[in-house]
């Protein structure tokens, strides 16, 4: 994987670019189960009024989708939580990634912000979001999902 001079890659991949093995796949789709599961929480905690977690399962979504895209084409790690590294990486493997990339890095301030009052100065996640915040995050978290969806179906019929 390709990486900047300031951050190392957050995948390792030694397959080829075009590689995409069955073991790669089985785990893509689990990483998809998941990412699809902490969406429909999201929503539920939206539709409860408990909007920070719901942002903050979003922003996990999109990370446990991008990373199922990255395991289907054959990488064999991936860390970290970036969603703007994540699509980084996966535009290594398919130069599309870029557009979603813009969109999905917008989730990546709910990774810490809703969970932990000190990234609030003077605030409180549970009581700093609201509907609008977490329909928002809704909203990308299911467009990444269906991107991610869309390019590993292109694999499947590639």
């Amino acid at each position: 994987m390709t990486s900047s001079p300031d951050r190392p890659p957050h995948a390792t991949n030694h397959a080829t670019n075009d590689a995409t093995t069955d073991a790669g796949l089985r785990e893509a789709q689990r990483w998809l189960a998941q990412s699809t599961a902490d969406l429909d929480a999201a929503r539920e905690l939206a539709a409860s009024g408990r909007h920070a977690l719901a942002c903050f399962l979003c922003q996990q979504a999109g990370e446990k989708a991008v990373s199922a895209y990255l395991f289907a084409r054959g990488v064999e790690q991936v860390w970290g939580h970036a969603l703007a590294d994540l699509c980084e990486d996966a535009k290594a493997l398919d130069p599309s990634f870029d557009v979603i990339k813009t969109v999905a890095m917008l989730l990546d301030k709910h990774y810490l912000a809703t969970r932990y009052p000190s990234a609030l100065p003077g605030g409180v996640p549970a009581q700093a979001y609201d509907s609008d915040d977490s329909r928002r995050a809704i909203e990308i978290a299911h467009d990444v999902d269906r991107f991610v969806r869309e390019r590993l179906a292109a694999l499947d019929n590639g």
